[in-house]
């Protein structure tokens, strides 16, 4: 029969050869900048009257989304523009991050953006520029300050046992 401190030493092995790889977490916010300045681009987009160019934009960043909610943050264009072409030229990380957090949050993304399609093809009229600039805010709090609000959803799901996780 083995101890409680080797029960206790035993689960924390087995949750740590489950939880992937970390990633650098100046990757996801590389790529919450880009996002951020795209779903600008749509809200105002969508304010000056050109409808049609900030549905576009929107179904691309949408779509954008899903291949990080379902592909993983590690393969998402961003991440790999920041693989190969950023991360090599700053110094390593102080620590690695979890990428099932920013993960989750690309699905956050993914939602709010394909509802804001969805209801704008069922004719409500400002869909588009209220979707975005949910996502934008959650966007720019990640860009610029290291506030993830999707990551964050995802630690109190995690906590409450909702979702697997933490």
């Amino acid at each position: 029969m083995s101890s409680p401190a080797e029960s206790a030493s035993s689960a924390e092995s087995t949750q740590a050869a489950r939880a992937p790889a970390g990633i650098d977490p100046r990757g996801p916010r590389f790529g919450a900048a880009i996002t951020a300045t795209l779903l600008l681009i749509t809200v105002v987009l969508a304010i000056a009257g050109a409808d049609a160019a900030a549905f576009w934009l929107l179904v691309a960043i949408t779509l954008l989304f899903a291949w990080g909610a379902f592909a993983g943050i590690r393969r998402h264009p961003y991440g790999l523009i920041f693989a190969k072409l950023v991360r090599p030229r700053l110094e390593p990380p102080a620590e690695l991050e979890d990428p099932r957090p920013p993960t989750f949050a690309q699905g956050v993304g993914f939602a709010v953006g394909l509802a804001g399609v969805l209801l704008s093809l069922l004719g409500l009229e400002y869909a588009v520029p209220i979707a975005a600039a949910i996502v934008f805010f959650a966007a720019f709090l990640n860009a610029a300050f290291d506030f993830c609000l999707g990551c964050q959803i995802y630690l109190l799901l995690a906590r409450a046992r909702i979702i697997p996780g933490v």
